[in-house]
């Protein structure tokens, strides 16, 4: 038997570090701040001088607070957070002003159909092997963390604008999304040790307009066209957003909640997936032997045509490299909700206010819900020993009210990006590179992702 691959996350120590080191550690990735027994706890309580803070991560805790909707909602903290980015958007939302949003946002959804929206993945996908092509001619490694944000966010872009996303847009949105990781996870650390954060979030505000500014011509033009002349427009996501209507009102969303809505749609359609196309594509290249049989899958199945979703179907192997590429790095590896009355819950007692956090890369990488919990084993989602877990103890897209409606959008998305990548190129791993994880609102490698190329 092969012996399994562990790819890096941060050594946890034994004990408890007192809140300096914590604060040192977690300064510029929340997963820097967990200890070993973060990762088996039932039930974590963490004080710290500007909030209180608890960790659930029994199975059935998990799965009380993902399905109790607006009993837990989205936590004041997280909202702050990405205020300048999204504002008050679906995402955001609490209460009914979620669920009139909800209602509102959802026919837009219908755009993301898989057979709608799979040929322009398959587009996108040759885009990139362009791109990948031409970064290979000009030797050396290829840096994929800011190539698999731009084919995750021209799938998005077409998707939303019906639009191709060029080079240029491409950077601004990668580059202006890393400072505003940057500045927004330096702002919610200070918050939570009682620290005046004014200046962190003043200037995660540049890096925020710099992403609207992308998107904004094609929003105000579109929304004009409509209400001021009623044109009908394309109809993809946009046009959509731009006709709900509110299902009490029938008020129209203005122009600066189209703006808001688009921004959730594209964050959570671009930089969640980038970060798992990223994560594949490096745990692949480690392991040549499950590449290999990915790509004898590919061929199999699809030979030199294009990709379909019914290709993608039968490519089980595949479809398994995206889910433990969720396990083991959960885009979002933090889920925070608040308390909204006292509670009991386990030993702990809970006031008003608290945040309780559920925690993907905690309960996902927890050994007593799987075998070898940090190793990199697709095959594990084809045991039938497995299955229970893998219904209870897997939640990237989260559960309940709230599960993301994109999970399918994404699973068809990295399928697509994979089995276009492996068919046509080998990948392998610079001799002495390990890639970092740092988690701010999403987990990607701290100092990008060089890998080498050849082709099959």
């Amino acid at each position: 038997m092969t012996d399994l691959f562990t790819p890096p996350y941060p050594q946890p120590p034994k004990s408890k570090r007192g809140l300096v080191k914590r604060f040192l550690r977690g300064w510029h990735s929340w997963i820097h701040v967990l200890f070993d027994k973060s990762y088996t706890m039932k039930m974590g309580e963490i004080r710290l001088p500007g909030r209180t803070m608890y960790i659930a991560n029994e199975l059935s805790l998990v799965d009380q607070i993902l399905r109790g909707g607006t009993a837990y909602p989205k936590h004041s903290e997280l909202v702050r957070n990405l205020d300048p980015l999204i504002g008050n958007s679906v995402f955001s939302a609490n209460g009914e002003d979620w669920e009139s949003q909800r209602a509102m946002v959802n026919p837009a959804f219908a755009h993301t159909a898989l057979g709608r929206s799979m040929p322009l993945m398959v587009a996108a996908a040759d885009d990139l092997l362009a791109r990948i092509e031409a970064a290979r001619q000009a030797g050396g490694p290829v840096d994929i963390d800011p190539m698999m944000t731009h084919v995750a966010a021209d799938i998005i872009f077409r998707t939303l604008f019906s639009e191709t996303l060029d080079a240029r847009r491409s950077n601004i949105i990668h580059t202006a999304f890393g400072k505003f990781q940057r500045l927004a996870h330096s702002a919610s650390m200070l918050r939570l040790y009682g620290i005046p954060a004014g200046w962190f979030e003043r200037r995660s505000r540049g890096p925020a307009r710099s992403i609207h500014d992308v998107f904004r011509p094609i929003v105000e033009a579109r929304y004009e066209g409509f209400h001021a002349r009623g044109e009908q427009g394309t109809r993809d996501i946009l046009q959509s957003l731009i006709e709900a209507k509110h299902p009490d009102t029938g008020a129209h969303f203005t122009c600066q909640q189209v703006m808001e809505q688009v921004s959730t749609i594209f964050l959570a359609g671009h930089e969640t997936s980038a970060s798992t196309m990223t994560w594949a594509l490096y745990m692949l290249a480690e392991c040549a032997h499950i590449q290999d049989r990915v790509r004898e899958e590919v061929a199999g199945i699809a030979g030199d045509r294009p990709l379909t979703g019914a290709m993608l179907k039968d490519m089980s192997h595949v479809r398994n490299i995206f889910r433990e590429t969720l396990r083991l790095y959960p885009p979002v590896s933090f889920l925070p909700r608040e308390v909204t009355c006292p509670m009991d819950m386990r030993d702990k007692h809970l006031e008003a206010g608290a945040m309780l956090v559920v925690a993907p890369w905690l309960t996902q990488r927890n050994r007593d819900n799987w075998a070898c919990p940090h190793a990199f084993d697709p095959d594990r989602f084809d045991d039938p020993a497995n299955a229970e877990m893998a219904k209870q103890a897997w939640f990237p897209f989260g559960r309940g009210p709230r599960v993301c409606v994109g999970a399918g959008f994404a699973q068809q998305e990295v399928m697509t990006v994979i089995a276009s990548v492996v068919r046509r190129y080998r990948i392998a791993v610079p001799p002495g590179f390990t890639p970092e994880p740092i988690s701010r609102l999403t987990i990607r490698p701290r100092t990008g992702m060089p890998l080498l190329f050849t082709p099959t």
